[in-house]
């Protein structure tokens, strides 16, 4: 505002040396008033609605951060579920059906069912069990209930 002051006083002494007649002169500093304090309070409106609309921008921004740290949040929450080292996997004993999880290690090739105490061969290869021709048959025998595995006595 000091520039606008400066000009302001600029313009009056302007006037004043190349006016002469003293009601002219008055009735142009009276008019130069008048519309500069439209002016003014043009501008006054003008700053108090950017200011409000500043205001409002700034009380949205809290909103969004707020909301962004509660979605980081669930991201972090999604990411550890997906990338923990520490996840659980479950069993299914063959012998007893009795459920039970076990933390994932990749080196450990079996593990003994705590209700039947028989011992779970681990396959961390993921897929169904292979299947087996008929020159490569796997099963000894062993299950409970089981009296050999033999595909061809199913007919």
């Amino acid at each position: 505002m000091g520039v606008i002051k400066n000009e302001y006083k600029s313009f009056l002494d302007d006037i004043e040396k190349n006016i002469k007649n003293k009601e002219d002169l008055e009735y142009i500093k009276k008019r130069f008033a008048s519309f500069v304090d439209v002016m003014l309070d043009q501008i006054d409106y003008i700053l108090d609605y950017k200011k409000e609309e500043v205001e409002e921008l700034q009380k949205n921004q809290v909103k969004l951060q707020e909301r962004m740290k509660k979605m980081q949040e669930v991201l972090d929450n999604i990411e550890k579920d997906i990338y923990d080292e520490g996840f659980d996997f479950e069993i299914t004993c063959p012998y007893c059906n009795y459920e039970f999880f076990i933390d994932v290690d990749e080196n450990k090739t079996e593990v003994e069912c705590p209700e039947c105490k028989n011992m779970i061969e681990l396959d961390w290869s993921g897929g169904e069990e292979e299947a087996n021709t008929d020159d490569q048959n796997d099963c000894n025998g062993n299950c409970h209930g089981c009296s050999g595995c033999d595909e061809d006595d199913d007919m």
